[in-house]
């Protein structure tokens, strides 16, 4: 049975689409956006249209920006002889949130995964390799810890190695505040690998 008017159901429908939004909190942001002055609706709704319409990737590492090459590519600052490859441009945020890397990156926009479909010739892979035909000292792999992930992690060391490229993984293992004995084993593995002197 429908509640509401048509206009208020097809905002909750829509807003329901999102990732990581159900139907609830669909109904509270719809009834928000509807309390909102008109003039913060539009300037809300411009800023999606605009983002959609002008968001493109860099010419050089693949992220979403609104301009040829996105503001760390076109820095003098960076050093553009270190490239982490990263999944997304989330990855990529998360990275730049933590303030330490100096590098530069590359977003391959997904992860090599043949039971869906997607090969290395379906991710942002030959464009990394076409980057490092110049001046390229080392590749760090930041793809996540998944079956997946490990495995383009395997592949692009495989290719990248014998170019004399120095290839790193990134560590991973036991989270701060984690219980030993809820971690699963590859994470424990990793962590033992990983171990460094304190």
């Amino acid at each position: 049975m429908d509640y509401y008017s048509g206009y208020i159901t097809k905002l909750i429908e829509e807003l329901a689409k999102l990732p990581g939004v159900g139907p609830k909190t669909a109904g509270r942001l719809g009834f928000h956006i509807l309390e909102m002055s008109e003039e913060d609706v539009e300037d809300l709704a411009n800023a999606i249209v605009d983002a959609k319409k002008n968001i493109k990737y860099c010419k050089h590492c693949y992220t979403l920006t609104d301009s040829d090459v996105c503001p760390i590519c076109s820095s003098k600052d960076r050093d553009h002889k270190t490239i982490m490859v990263v999944e997304s441009t989330k990855d990529m945020s998360a990275y730049e949130s933590v303030g330490e890397y100096k590098g530069v990156y590359h977003v391959l926009h997904g992860v090599i995964n043949p039971m869906a479909g997607i090969t290395q010739n379906d991710i942002k892979l030959k464009e990394l390799f076409e980057r490092l035909k110049d001046d390229v000292d080392e590749i760090i792999i930041a793809t996540n810890s998944s079956v997946e992930g490990e495995a383009t992690a395997m592949y692009i060391s495989k290719v990248v190695k014998p170019l004399g490229i120095k290839v790193t993984r990134i560590a991973s293992g036991v989270p701060v505040g984690g219980d030993l004995e809820c971690i699963d084993n590859v994470t424990l593995l990793r962590a033992l690998q990983g171990r460094t002197t304190i």
